[in-house]
């Protein structure tokens, strides 16, 4: 119902638009009382194929909802109603701020494409925690970055204030230096200034009573000396994990005619080229870190070709849009069926 009746409607309007209306309308179906259970037996499956311990957390299941979707924590306990193992929330920075002016988020229809230069839009760290107090039993990862005022000299204190702030109200952390649209973010990448700012972080994951899991989010352009570069960072660091990966500046092979817009690409032209990133990462490290597979992820054979290729979980973004809420069924499905 979703491909034919529900997303031709939906695409027929401005996608920023739909997203608020789309986000709305779960929540107010979700007042009515019982909606949320039926949505949780509609599409979720539990079975013990499915559960994965990583990083020290145990997961229901490895399909996740990736960063972007619900940058403020508005809407994870509804989202989870849908079948995903955990919801990844952000990504925040310390202030609220816009993001980038209007129009930012574009379909590339014929491609099962997007493409957004949204900029870090979101409420800020403080609204964000208001809602995730209220979270009883949904996995949350904090994808956390600064903002777009804060120069990079200066943003290891942006990524301390979310780390600090947001510690009690998440399970594990992503820190986003590689997205395309707040200015000289990925220049964060390189190793010197990433090992500095990921060391940071861990001084102060030590002094806690327990420490989170940080993870970093890479992206897809990246060579393949400066992935074995994020080989040693993780190393050197101890961090627990890599993400790969954001979206990409890369446009090679698309059809769309709004192709030539600035920003980041998701979907499913980035499936390949974030698997060959997972692949090299997992092949080259001796698998020795967990990795969470993002790009391109439109059916159940995407997911298993992620997970093959090494990555320990999964995440949808574009996939969801696309494909509808009936995608993170189907996946759990076909991995109980060949595990």
């Amino acid at each position: 119902m979703y491909k034919y009746i529900l997303r031709p409607f939906f695409f027929l309007f401005d996608p920023e638009i739909v997203h608020h209306l789309v986000f709305n309308l779960i929540k107010l179906l979700n007042y009515i009382p019982g909606v949320g259970w039926i949505t949780s037996l509609l599409y979720n499956i539990k079975h013990p194929k499915l559960e994965r311990d990583i990083f020290g957390i145990k997961f229901k299941n490895p399909v996740g909802l990736a960063a972007g979707f619900d940058k403020d924590a508005k809407l994870f306990k509804e989202l989870s109603n849908f079948g995903f193992g955990f919801i990844e929330i952000g990504t925040v920075t310390p202030k609220k701020q816009k993001g980038n002016s209007k129009k930012r988020l574009f379909r590339l229809t014929e491609d099962n494409a997007l493409i957004n230069r949204m900029g870090f839009n979101n409420d800020g760290v403080d609204k964000v925690i208001k809602r995730l107090k209220k979270n009883k039993s949904v996995i949350i990862g904090g994808n956390i970055g600064k903002n777009k005022i804060t120069l990079n000299n200066k943003a290891v204190e942006d990524y301390s204030f979310c780390f600090e702030n947001m510690y009690d109200y998440v399970d594990y952390f992503v820190v986003n230096v590689s997205s395309p649209n707040t200015p000289n973010l990925r220049e964060l990448q390189a190793k010197k200034p990433l090992t500095s700012l990921l060391n940071s972080l861990q001084v102060l994951n030590k002094k806690k009573p327990v420490r989170k899991p940080i993870l970093i989010k890479i992206d897809p352009d990246l060579n393949k000396n400066q992935l074995l570069d994020i080989i040693d960072i993780v190393k050197i660091t101890n961090i627990d994990g890599v993400v790969a990966s954001n979206t990409s500046i890369g446009r090679d092979g698309l059809i769309s005619s709004n192709r030539i817009e600035a920003g980041g690409l998701s979907g499913k032209p980035l499936s390949k080229k974030s698997t060959e990133v997972i692949s090299f990462l997992s092949k080259k490290s001796n698998k020795s870190f967990p990795i969470i597979g993002v790009g391109g992820i439109h059916s159940p054979e995407d997911a298993i070709e992620k997970l093959e290729a090494g990555a320990d979980l999964v995440q949808l973004y574009t996939g969801f849009i696309y494909e509808g809420p009936g995608i993170v069924k189907k996946i759990n499905r076909s991995l109980i069926d060949k595990l």
